[in-house]
């Protein structure tokens, strides 16, 4: 068997272990002491989703199995999830002088923020997804007292209206929008992650 981790091949000795859910179960109590999470499995180049799981893991062991892991640690999604609150913060400041530089002829400027914001926004929600790996640390993890669901679920409505105004060039509702509705969303998005970066998160 051969098993690699993270594209790096480990040197492993089978002990007990006869299926392949021998060897991620043994794996999984290594990754829980080091506060790491498998977040993808491969076997024999193919990519295991979780429907097909079950039967993946009753799979016996043989000489040519091939079995590759990604893991991710708790530190990496910590330092991935706080460099976000300087990032919200300055999106927050700039959206203010999108409608300004959309009157004044700086659109290339005025869309770098707007492309910014879907960039830090698709990044937020990519590392959410991550936290619930980590449980112990991001457990009841909310915005303004909101589960992440919900936020989002205004926020998009939000966006959307948002998208519109662009597309119409109305920048009358493009500032009422950026100012009243997307920048304290945003602020609050800040908050919550400064909140769990001191260990406030928990009800």
């Amino acid at each position: 068997m051969e098993l690699y981790v993270n594209d790096e091949k480990l040197d492993v000795t089978l002990e007990n272990e006869k299926t392949v859910g021998d060897v991620l179960k043994s794996f999984q109590q290594t990754c829980e002491q080091y506060n790491m999470a498998t977040v993808a499995i491969k076997l024999d180049g193919k990519q295991i989703a979780a429907e097909i799981f079950d039967n993946t893991a009753a799979l016996s062991i043989t000489d040519t199995t091939k079995i590759e892991l990604t893991v991710i640690s708790q530190k990496a999604v910590e330092e991935s999830f706080n460099s976000l609150h300087k990032i919200f913060l300055d999106l927050a400041e700039q959206l203010e002088q999108v409608p300004v530089e959309l009157q004044s002829g700086k659109d290339s400027i005025a869309h770098k923020t707007i492309a910014d914001l879907a960039d830090a926004l698709d990044k937020f929600c990519h590392t959410t997804t991550l936290l619930a790996l980590f449980p112990q640390v991001y457990n009841g993890f909310k915005i303004k007292g909101k589960p992440l669901a919900d936020f989002f679920s205004d926020l998009s409505a939000v966006l959307g209206d948002f998208k519109k105004a662009l597309e119409s060039k109305d920048t009358v509702s493009i500032g009422d929008l950026a100012e009243y509705e997307i920048r304290p969303r945003l602020q609050a998005i800040a908050e919550s992650i400064d909140e769990v970066s001191h260990g406030n998160c928990y009800e």
